[in-house]
Parts: C-alpha cells; structure tokens; sequence
C-alpha cells in the first residue's frame, strides 16, 4: 500500500512509492532548544550502559536503512517496522513480504527506525543528556523496561488520535519525552546548557525549558489533533513517564531534587550504643572500661 511517514524531524520528501510528507519533531525542535550538557554527577551507577546500548542500536539501524541498504530494501524497513495505527486498529493489511514481525513489536521497533542524520541526531542527544540520570535513579534494567514502555505508550496515543491512519510512525521521541519527563520529576532544578533559537547557549533549571516544552505538547494536541506532527507520540510518551518514574526509581531515590533527611531518632540512634562515646570535636570511638572521662 502507499503510506505517508510520520517521523521525528521536520522535513519533507518525497521518494518512490512512500509518501515522506508527514512530519514529527523531536522534543526539542518543537520549543526551538537543543540541550547540550546538564551538571549532574551519577550516584548509584557507573557507566549508564543501557543509554549507550540504545544509541549504539538506534545507529546501527539507522546506518542500514539509510546508507547500506537499497532504496527498496530502506522503505520496506520502514513500513515493515514503523507502527500504522490502521493496522494496528485492523482498518488495513500489509503486504505479507512487509510484515515481517508480528504486529504487537511495531509499538517498539517503530522507536528505533529514523530517517536521515538531522532525524536520528537531536534525537539521541536528548537521549544522552538526559537518559543517564533516569537510568542511575533506577537501575539498567528497570530503565530499558521502562524507555520501552513509553515507546509503546507514544505509539497507543498516536494510534488512538487516528486509527485510520496508513503513515508509518517511526523514531524514538515517544520514549525520549518519557525520558525526558522522569528528568524533570526527579531533578527540576539541575542546571542544564540549552542551545536556544540554536544560537544562544543559555544554563537555565532543567523544569524552565522542559515545563514549557511539555506543556506545549498538550496545547498542540488539542489544536492539531490531525496535524502533520504526531503531538499524541509525544504526549503518550509524556504520560508514561511521568507515571512510571513514581514506580520504577530505585527505593530511597527522592523526587523534585529534594534531599533525603536522615530522621533524628534515626540520628540518635547511632550514638545510643553506651560503648561508644563522642567527645565534641573528635571521632567516634569506643568508651573502655578504663576509659573515666
């Protein structure tokens, strides 16, 4: 069948068979800011190794549809993989030599197909400046669980706002804004760069840009529920996220930057062993029997 895609970057084209008219955005294009770093140390892991992995797939895909595979072989990719709310609805069929996976992955493989470099780039650099501190606050698996999760729900919403709709949906913003969500859950008032109006480098609270950009999601939704840019992927993607962080964070992991307070009794607690004494301004020691102070 001849199908419009709809994807993460805002360009048109046109090839062959398959329409490239229908556009989405990646969570930054749409508020004209690019993150560029955020000043937020890791505190439970090492090496954020799912952030990577994701990246790493996201480009390896991404080099064979676009530059190792044929014309034919890079849009058959696309539909075969893309999520097509008509088919998920079941209004429509592919073509059995497209439908090379069941049609349930679609509401995952779709996230990791993109279309051209400028598609795939600001994508995974939200990713990277964001992904690392909600895969610390809960842990590598938990956060691959959950970066899926918002994939699917981005690909639900998309599909419920048209479920008639033929076009492909392809590219990873859906889980982005959930990503992108839990950050700003958990750390409202880390400074992150941004890049704004793609010339000014500005350190901003993370929950100016991203409040604002969040809120924009849902304003366009509701005034363009059938635009040529998939609010409801990101908008699904931003529910889930928000949810989800409230479950999946690792226990003790507080929200809203806020500190964790040891209670006094807690406190107390620690010095209430009659063995140990702590003169003011020494170290804890142990109190002997000979010791008679």
């Amino acid at each position: 069948m001849t199908v419009a895609m709809r994807m993460c970057f805002g360009f048109r084209e046109k090839t062959g068979n398959l329409a490239l008219d229908h556009v989405t955005r990646t969570p930054g294009a749409g508020f004209m800011f690019i993150p560029l770093h955020d000043a937020n140390t890791l505190k439970h892991i090492k090496v954020q190794w799912v952030t990577m992995g994701l990246i790493a797939v996201d480009l390896v895909v991404w080099l064979f549809t676009e530059v190792v595979a044929s014309q034919s072989v890079s849009q058959a990719t696309i539909v075969g993989l893309g999520y097509i709310p008509a088919v998920a609805f079941h209004h429509a069929r592919l073509e059995p030599a497209l439908a090379f996976i069941p049609e349930p992955l679609t509401y995952i493989t779709y996230s990791f197909v993109h279309s051209g470099f400028w598609h795939l780039a600001p994508n995974m650099l939200f990713l990277w400046v964001f992904g690392d501190n909600v895969e610390d606050a809960m842990g590598h698996l938990r956060f691959l669980v959950f970066y899926l999760l918002c994939a699917a729900a981005g690909a639900l919403v998309h599909g419920l706002v048209g479920t008639t709709s033929e076009a492909p949906l392809v590219g990873a913003s859906g889980a982005i804004s959930g990503v992108v969500t839990a950050y700003v859950v958990l750390h409202p008032r880390v400074k992150v760069w941004v890049l704004v109006l793609m010339r000014v480098p500005l350190p901003l609270p993370a929950f100016v840009p991203l409040l604002l950009w969040i809120g924009q999601q849902f304003v366009m939704l509701v005034l363009e529920p059938d635009g040529s840019i998939s609010w409801g992927a990101h908008v699904g993607g931003i529910l889930a996220g928000g949810l989800l962080v409230l479950l999946m964070r690792r226990r003790g992991v507080p929200l809203f930057d806020r500190e964790v307070v040891t209670p006094r009794a807690v406190r107390d607690r620690r010095t209430a062993n009659p063995a140990m004494a702590v003169a003011p301004g020494q170290q804890l020691r142990p109190r002997l029997p000979w010791n008679r102070e």
